[in-house]
């Protein structure tokens, strides 16, 4: 196995090009653990670790745009106000040793359907920023998940950054697992509420070969919204409302029975969630809109 060391992002990508094998390598939290369990044996690492601006971020007016090997830990502490369900996700991740070194750009790398960011990016509608020596692009989240483990970037590509708007709702996180800390999750839900736009996001992760939205659940939602007129009364979500957005949730899932829980125990889980994050979710909502009338 050769070890590349790239000093500069024009190096990363000109190696890269010449060997688009290349499995690249930052945190390591994903890559060393399959590289030490003899589950994968590339011919090339390439060591991103010396460049510095992946572990940068800038918050714009409208979006945040997150450096790929920006550590969990930093999303946590600074982009908690931006980005409330990604750093909700953060939290889920591992352990401390862990979040201060894996970053959103490894798992949008490996693409395991587990990777704990994949369902708060999903909700937030988030772009994969994608470069090799031919030039630039953004890829759509929706867009991004082809397969198990697998993504649309070219063989020649990296990840340098990931484009997300700033919330301008509630957004929130529930992670399913065997036990607290130091679990791949069994399942795991996003949702994040856009009302501007008076839209829904969801996200859900390791109940089907690729993250899913469940986009028949926020198409249901958004019109029940809509029709009840929710967005501009605030009243309480009904059980009713919230039972059947659970349910169109469970029903998006095509999960799999493994080690780590039956696929009717996945389903029934993201179920749960879903009910229950739309419930705060539309608290927050609720009591964001009071304080917001009250101070008019």
């Amino acid at each position: 196995m050769d070890f590349l060391r790239p000093a500069s992002w024009e190096e990363a990508l000109a190696a890269k090009a010449e060997h688009p094998a290349a499995v690249p390598i930052a945190g390591g939290t994903d890559v060393m653990v399959e590289i030490n369990f003899d589950h994968r044996r590339p011919e090339h690492l390439m060591d991103l670790n010396r460049i510095g601006d992946l572990e940068e971020w800038e918050v714009g007016e409208d979006s945040v745009r997150l450096g790929a090997s920006v550590p969990y830990s930093r999303i946590m502490e600074h982009l908690r106000t931006e980005l409330p369900g990604l750093a909700l996700a953060a939290h889920t991740v591992a352990s401390p040793q862990i979040r201060n070194r894996g970053g959103v750009g490894g798992n949008l790398g490996t693409s395991s359907p587990a990777g704990d960011a994949h369902p708060a990016l999903l909700a937030a509608g988030a772009e994969v920023e994608a470069e090799s020596v031919r030039g630039s692009r953004r890829i759509p989240i929706d867009a991004f998940y082809t397969g198990v483990k697998r993504n649309a970037l070219a063989p020649d590509e990296l990840i340098r950054a990931v484009h997300i708007e700033k919330a301008g709702g509630p957004q929130q996180y529930s992670k399913v697992g065997t036990r607290n800390a130091m679990v791949i999750a069994v399942c795991a839900f996003g949702l994040a509420l856009h009302p501007e736009t008076r839209t829904v996001r969801t996200g859900i992760g390791s109940a089907a070969p690729t993250p899913v939205r469940a986009r028949t659940a926020e198409e249901f939602l958004e019109a029940a919204l809509e029709e009840g007129g929710f967005w501009d009364n605030g009243k309480i979500i009904t059980p009713s409302l919230a039972g059947r957005f659970a349910d169109l949730c469970a029903a998006a899932c095509s999960p799999i029975d493994d080690v780590r829980g039956t696929a009717g125990y996945r389903r029934h889980a993201v179920g749960v969630m879903a009910r229950r994050t739309l419930t705060w979710t539309w608290e927050s909502y609720r009591g964001a809109r009071r304080t917001t009338e009250g101070a008019a």
